[in-house]
C-alpha cells in the first residue's frame, strides 16, 4: 500500500562532535526504493550534517516549521517556514542550521546506489576510479573528520534556488491551487509541488506512472488516499504527517480526496523523459513530449492478433 505517518516512524539522534539533530527516515517505511524523504528536526544552533556535495542526487528541502540558515559554498542565507531550497548535484557544498526557534525540514532526494563491487573479507572495493580500501563506520565515521564551520552573516538577497511557497504564483484548477516549487527554484531532474484541494475535491486526476516514483507528505488537513484497482476504489485515511509512496509500474492509479477542510500536501517525484502516465477513468496516455491521446482499452493480450 505504501503509507506511513511520521509519528509512527522511530526518531534517532545523530550526534557526532559539533554535529547533531533528530532524524526520521520517512521514505523507507512508506516503501520507497529509488526515492527518499527524511525529516530533520534541529534545536536552536544545531547543524545536522557537514557541508557536503552529492554526486548523482539532487536534493530538495522544504521547511515545515521554524527558521534558520542554509550554508552554500561559504555564504549563508536565512530560511523559514514555507521555504523550498534545491541543492543541485555536482554543485555547491551545503548544509543547514537551526535558528532561535529551531528548524524542522523535509529532505527529498533520490538514493544513490554506486556501481561498485566489494570484497568484504579482503576489505577492498572497486569502482570506475580504481580500488578503494574499505573501513567500517565503527572504525571511522566520515563526519568525525569534519572541522567546525564558519557561519558568516546572512546575505541580504537570497539566490534563485530558494523560494517561499507564498511567493510562488499558483495555477488554479477549479479551486485547486498547485504551486510548482521545483520549477520555481530551478530543480533539474526532480520536482516538488505544493497542492491545496478544497473540501471534498480530488487533488489531481487519478493516474499512475510507468517510470516515475512519487512521494507525498500531507502538511495540513485530513482526507483519503484513493487507489484505483480493477475491482474498485480502495481508500485509506490521511492526515497531517501522513507519508505516501507510489512506486512506478504498479498499474494502480492514485489520487487524494480532501475531507471536510482543505487538504494540503507536497508531491515529490523524479522527471523521467521515458515515463508514460495512464489515466484509467478517461483511457488517456501521456507520453514523452507532453503528448496526450485516448486509447482503446484492450482487456485481452491476444485481442486482434493473428498468429499465422
Amino acid at each position: 500500500m505504501g503509507i506511513t505517518h511520521w509519528d509512527d516512524v522511530p526518531k534517532q539522534r545523530a550526534d557526532r562532535g559539533h554535529l547533531g539533530a533528530l532524524w526520521s527516515d520517512l521514505g523507507t517505511p512508506a516503501g520507497t526504493y529509488r526515492a527518499g524523504v527524511k525529516r530533520i528536526e534541529m534545536e536552536p544552533g544545531e547543524q545536522p550534517t557537514p557541508a557536503h556535495v552529492h554526486g548523482e542526487s539532487e536534493e530538495i528541502f522544504y521547511v515545515v516549521a521554524g527558521s534558520g540558515l542554509t550554508w552554500m559554498d561559504g555564504k549563508t542565507y536565512e530560511i523559514r517556514a514555507g521555504d523550498c531550497i534545491v541543492y543541485k548535484n555536482f554543485h555547491e557544498a551545503h548544509t543547514v542550521r537551526g535558528g532561535d526557534d529551531g528548524l524542522d525540514v523535509l529532505a527529498f532526494g533520490p538514493r544513490e546506489y554506486f556501481p561498485t563491487g566489494s570484497l568484504p573479507r579482503a576489505g577492498v572495493m572497486w569502482g570506475i576510479t580504481g580500488v578503494i580500501e574499505e573501513t567500517s563506520f565503527e572504525q571511522l565515521h566520515p563526519w568525525d573528520r569534519e572541522p567546525a564551520m564558519e557561519w558568516p552573516e546572512p546575505e541580504r538577497e537570497r539566490p534563485p534556488t530558494i523560494a517561499n511557497v507564498g511567493d510562488v504564483e499558483p495555477r488554479v484548477y477549479e479551486q485547486r491551487r498547485r504551486r510548482d516549487l521545483g520549477r520555481a527554484v530551478g530543480s533539474r531532474w526532480t520536482g516538488v509541488k505544493h497542492v491545496e484541494a478544497p473540501a471534498g475535491t480530488l487533488t489531481v486526476v487519478p493516474h499512475c506512472h510507468s517510470a516515475e516514483e512519487e512521494i507525498f507528505v500531507v502538511l495540513d488537513g485530513e482526507g483519503t488516499l484513493e487507489l484505483y484497482r480493477d475491482d474498485g476504489i480502495e481508500s485509506h485515511p490521511v492526515r497531517r504527517g501522513s507519508v505516501v509512496a507510489r512506486p512506478p509500474g504498479t498499474g494502480v492509479a492514485h489520487t487524494f480526496r480532501a475531507g471536510d477542510d482543505t487538504l494540503t500536501l507536497l508531491a515529490w517525484g523524479i522527471r523521467d523523459p521515458n515515463d508514460v502516465t495512464w489515466y484509467p477513468r478517461s483511457n488517456k496516455l501521456l507520453v514523452a513530449g507532453g503528448i496526450m491521446f485516448k486509447v482503446e482499452r484492450i482487456v485481452d493480450y491476444w485481442n486482434g492478433e493473428d498468429l499465422r
